[in-house]
């Protein structure tokens, strides 16, 4: 059961950590389109989200990948800014719930993306485990629940906006994914610059 609490604080935290929280920018994003009516769509879609990291995890825990983590560090705000672009152009847009699909699979592609960018912390963490299975379970159920602690702040924060200061969801998404931009584009031109292309 220490096991079990360590690897799942671990992942818990490492997501509410104010010092790495481009992960938090994803999940605002990916979360603000949605209301509470809309809790089984977004449940799916963070769920999807979390399927993804712990493939990435997993693949990279077991070596069969080896990663580039300046190039993760690049595409993990550009998955943030393509999620907010899409929401402002989508915002208020009947078509955007046609594509259920293609935002599933973009999901999950993101998905990837962002565990490979926790997969240097995990290795780092269970060099000394043989068994990384457990561990991986552990602590991806951490990342679920802070990802599940997210959203409810979000949904919240959302219901505050439109009910009580009498935002429409479509001016709401498109101010709230308009924040998100103007915090990942430094993110982003730094993660560029250290590309060194």
């Amino acid at each position: 059961m220490d096991t079990f609490w360590f690897y799942f604080k671990e992942g818990l935290f490492h997501v509410l950590d104010w010092n790495a929280y481009d992960h938090i920018l994803f999940i605002i994003v990916l979360t603000v389109p949605y209301t509470f009516s809309n809790w089984k769509r977004l449940l799916s879609l963070v769920t999807i989200f979390t399927v993804g990291h712990t493939i990435s995890l997993s693949l990279s825990a077991y070596e069969v990948v080896k990663i580039n983590t300046t190039l993760i560090e690049f595409l993990i705000p550009v998955t943030i800014l393509i999620t907010a672009l899409y929401n402002i152009f989508t915002a208020g847009k009947k078509g955007r719930k046609e594509q259920v699909g293609v935002y599933f699979i973009s999901t999950l592609f993101f998905g990837l993306i962002h565990g490979f960018g926790f997969s240097t912390y995990f290795k780092m963490m269970t060099a000394s485990t043989e068994n990384k299975f457990i561990p991986l379970l552990e602590y991806t159920l951490g990342i679920e629940a802070s990802q599940i602690i997210i959203v409810l702040l979000v949904l919240i924060m959302s219901f505050v906006g439109q009910f009580l200061f009498r935002f429409s969801l479509r001016d709401w998404v498109m101010v709230i994914s308009a924040i998100v931009i103007g915090v990942a584009i430094p993110i982003f031109r730094n993660a560029l610059f250290a590309l060194n292309i």
